[in-house]
């Protein structure tokens, strides 16, 4: 369920916070929620993937500590980025 490389430099160019930037929190959580969404539609179809289930798990708790440390650091940034994202309702 990895992504490819040319769909993370879109990520990457699109949630950047300089033009440097390859690893910050907001790029972090891109990529995981691009992951997690990949994973989703994976488990629809095999819903007996248990292994995959797992891993999704995994990958929701790893995005929610980001954004919480992002809320922690700028409570805009934190709404600019879910709803640019699409996520939490």
């Amino acid at each position: 369920m990895a992504l490819t490389q040319q769909r993370k430099q879109e990520i990457l160019t699109q949630y950047q916070v300089h033009e440097t930037d390859t690893g910050s929190a907001d790029v972090q959580v891109a990529m995981l929620t691009a992951r997690i969404n990949r994973l989703s539609e994976h488990l629809q179809a095999n819903k007996k993937d248990h292994s995959s289930r797992r891993g999704l798990l995994k990958l929701i708790g790893q995005r929610k500590r980001l954004l919480s440390y992002i809320l922690e650091e700028s409570r805009e940034r934190y709404q600019a980025l879910i709803g640019r994202l699409g996520i939490r309702g």
